[in-house]
């Protein structure tokens, strides 16, 4: 069966993808899988979050994203000395009126980048928790909804380098997708000294809008989840919970966050239903930064230990047919 486009909307949600992830690969070399699963990520009605040092391409690929979809952007560089009024705004008094008036953070874009943001102390990460979970901020009794969509693209420098706080669980959970770009193949990045010369994203063309984003999004909310499906999903979430190595598995947030991934996954084969394939391609993106390690209580954990004991699970839990 092939997945329809929503009620108004005239290019198919696998065309839209394709196209917007051929964009962002001219100015993200050699990282094809990484476009794509970034891409999936914001599809899914998600925030990403993206575990690298610096310099390897993930500003570019937060900006990239914001043209390719021509969506207002700004970027947040989180600081120690970064006040959570600095990202949502505050009250400003109006002499001349001798009244209050808000005025609006940078928080209120459509894309906004929070590079580096394990350097900020956790009272300033906090400040996006509303943010990301509803899409709102509440300052001095007032609701103050965000613009639509809303996505948060955050990098995180390794816990390892100097002047970083670690992330607080509920902070990693309101994270859909995590994925680490790395470093270019030897081959890409040889070309790329030859080859680039200036800002990468000057001649990089808007191929989509925010309205194609949110098509994608409920085109994502409609594929069909068939029961033997869920419950495959459900299968994984507690073999994570009951692993003698995982001191915490997946909670059903996180359950629902892989369903949610799966469902935009399955859009790129023109599909309107996921199939267990879907589940197990979004696995340990959406999983591994939720799950607490008892490696991780004693001092040895290590990024990649995560996704090693998720393929493990993957492997010895069967699939439906």
């Amino acid at each position: 069966m092939t997945a329809l486009p929503p009620s108004g909307v005239t290019t198919p949600p696998r065309e839209l993808l394709e196209r917007v992830a051929q964009g962002l690969s001219s100015v993200v070399l050699g990282k094809a899988p990484h476009v794509r699963l970034a891409v999936t990520c914001l599809a899914a009605r998600g925030h990403l979050l993206l575990e690298d040092v610096p310099g390897v391409g993930t500003t570019t690929l937060a900006e990239g994203i914001a043209k390719a979809f021509s969506l207002s952007y700004a970027r947040i560089q989180f600081t120690a000395d970064l006040l959570p009024s600095d990202i949502l705004g505050a009250q400003i008094f109006h002499q001349a009126r001798g009244t209050f008036e808000f005025r609006a953070g940078p928080l209120f874009h459509q894309l906004v980048l929070a590079d580096e943001l394990n350097r900020a102390p956790p009272r300033t990460q906090s400040a996006l928790l509303e943010a990301m979970g509803q899409a709102q901020v509440s300052l001095d009794g007032v609701t103050h909804p965000l613009p639509r969509p809303f996505v948060v693209v955050a990098t995180q420098n390794p816990v390892d380098l100097s002047g970083t706080y670690p992330l607080p669980d509920s902070q990693l959970d309101r994270f859909l997708v995590r994925m680490s770009l790395g470093h270019l193949p030897p081959e890409v990045e040889a070309e790329l000294v030859q080859t680039r010369r200036g800002d990468p994203l000057t001649g990089m063309k808007t191929v989509a809008t925010g309205h194609d984003l949110e098509a994608l999004q409920a085109a994502a909310d409609q594929v069909r989840v068939d029961p033997d499906v869920a419950q495959y999903t459900v299968r994984l979430a507690t073999a994570t919970r009951t692993h003698a190595e995982i001191e915490r598995g997946a909670s059903t947030r996180a359950v629902l966050a892989l369903m949610a991934a799966a469902r935009a996954n399955a859009l790129w084969e023109g599909r309107d239903f996921a199939t267990p394939g879907d589940v197990r391609a979004m696995l340990v993106p959406t999983f591994s930064h939720r799950l607490l390690l008892k490696s991780a209580l004693q001092g040895t954990f290590s990024r990649d230990e995560a996704g090693l004991l998720l393929e493990e699970l993957a492997k010895k839990t069967p699939q439906p047919r």
